[in-house]
């Protein structure tokens, strides 16, 4: 115990000193001196409003140094669970249910999952997804598993900025956003054919935060946009939030329905279309050339803005056709982010538009969020910058590459077939056996503990009911089949 102690000094010394090294064993020390504590008060030994031991007796209790009780206690304090009273120590705090009964709520609740009687809505897969404890497989959610992802170098990105001056760390950034990062986007741009300066860009907390943000802009309550049936099923949620008329339009192999495309457009006069770019959510197909000429003069004709969304960008083989690439950001307002490939956790989108614009767009921002993070920006620009998060591509769609091929032949075997074989991704578009209604399935899978992505969240016309949407990076487990063989 002495030299665990002795990790858990040189770690708050570590921390003057601006060398932020997180050694697991130091880290489980001031865990342990947390759980005690927590587990004092789900006991009753300390009441709401009691008075924590100080930390000098605590640290003699535990076997531990004095900062590491520090630690524990500032840590619970920023949790909420005790509250500091200069001069005074340490208390309880007082928290109470909310039926004004006067019995205490506790502390640590147990997982309780997903709710099993919840509607299946286009918000049904996200909070199903987001809610669900880690007991719970998750093929239908959007994203990689955390083993997937680069943490050596976003671990080593951190300590770099820990030593970083107080600016990066504690004060607001330009409305526009990091100028070293913008620089960096415009160069990724010019490798999809899409000409933007710096100046043309705009930093955002997410790419759905960059939508938002676009939607705020461009729409007024009651304005028409048109999206792809099947699309992505936040645009839905999205698009409802704002007031918006939404309008579905059939998705090819190769792009939307040309003819119904065009119809739509004249029937409804939309004013935006929004859709993805490069790999399509959920299908996977990607886009042609001609499909996307065609688009292109149809939005000339009829005065309408298209915005792109290409969050799958870094998970091509080869980059496919882009809107703003033969637009020239005329009618067209790019966006992306990295939570695909980077992170989840550290948010950053961006919004790449034609110039006259951005002026609107930053008062938008400072109105709503006033000014870009620095941290998050100079988080993922290190990375970014990095030789190894090419490396880490590289094998990410190597990695993705197997795990479809493995996930299509086992649903195969379950007569499940996918709707065109994606040239990368990590998605399966798939239509279920005869008779199979992906809702039905899908809330029957969560109770056996499968998160699943139905497809009747993602079509506005009720078109993809036997369809399902598989994330092929979260279908290793054989469990996934072993349940949908039982349901089907």
């Amino acid at each position: 115990m002495a030299s665990d102690e002795r990790l858990g000094d040189q770690r708050l010394d570590d921390k003057r000193t601006g060398d932020i090294e997180t050694h697991p064993l130091a880290r489980t020390l001031v865990e342990q001196v947390m759980q005690a504590i927590k587990q004092r008060i789900s006991a009753r030994t300390l009441v709401p409003g009691a008075k924590l031991p100080s930390i000098r007796s605590f640290a003699e209790v535990m076997q531990v140094s004095k900062s590491t009780v520090v630690e524990a206690y500032d840590r619970l304090s920023a949790e909420g669970v005790i509250l500091s009273r200069r001069g005074s120590g340490f208390f309880v705090t007082s928290q109470m249910s909310g039926n004004n009964s006067g019995h205490l709520t506790p502390l640590t609740l147990a997982e309780i999952g997903p709710k099993l009687d919840r509607e299946v809505d286009p918000l049904w897969v996200s909070r199903q997804s987001l809610e669900a404890g880690e007991q719970y497989l998750k093929p239908g959610c959007g994203w990689m598993p955390a083993s997937w992802m680069p943490e050596v170098p976003i671990r080593k990105a951190l300590r770099s900025l820990s030593r970083a001056n107080d600016a990066i760390l504690t004060e607001y950034g330009s409305p526009l956003g990091l100028s070293e990062m913008r620089q960096f986007l415009a160069r990724r741009a010019a490798t999809y054919g899409i000409d933007a300066s710096p100046d043309q860009i705009i930093l955002t907390g997410s790419g759905t935060q960059a939508i938002d943000q676009l939607c705020r802009y461009l729409l007024e309550p009651g304005d028409c946009v048109i999206v792809d049936d099947p699309c992505y099923f936040n645009f839905h949620a999205l698009l409802r939030a704002h007031r918006a008329k939404v309008v579905s339009v059939p998705f090819t192999p190769n792009g939307p329905d040309l003819d119904q495309f065009e119809q739509a457009l004249k029937e409804h006069k939309p004013r935006l279309y929004i859709t993805n770019s490069g790999l399509h959510n959920p299908t996977g197909a990607t886009l042609s050339p001609v499909v996307a000429h065609r688009v292109l003069r149809l939005a000339e004709q009829h005065d309408l803005t298209i915005i792109e969304d290409d969050i799958f960008a870094d998970l091509e083989p080869e980059p496919a056709p882009r809107y703003a690439a033969f637009d020239g950001l005329d009618r067209v307002v790019h966006i992306g982010s990295f939570s695909k490939t980077l992170s989840a956790s550290v948010r950053c989108g961006y919004i790449i538009a034609r110039p006259e614009w951005i002026d609107g767009l930053v008062d938008l921002r400072i109105a709503t969020s006033f000014g870009a993070g620095h941290f998050a920006a100079e988080l993922v620009l290190t990375v970014l910058k990095d030789g190894a998060y090419r490396k880490h591509l590289d094998a990410l769609r190597t990695r993705l590459a197997g795990a479809m091929s493995i996930t299509s032949a086992r649903l195969a075997k379950l007569g499940i077939k996918p709707w065109v074989e994606p040239r990368g991704g990590m998605f399966l578009w798939c239509e279920l056996p005869e008779g199979v209604d992906g809702a039905n399935l899908a809330q029957r899978a969560l109770a056996q503990n499968i998160v699943l992505a139905p497809g009747s969240v993602f079509s506005l016309n009720n078109t993809a009911d036997r369809f399902m949407r598989f994330n092929a990076a979260q279908a290793q487990d054989p469990k996934v089949f072993e349940v949908l063989e039982t349901l089907l």
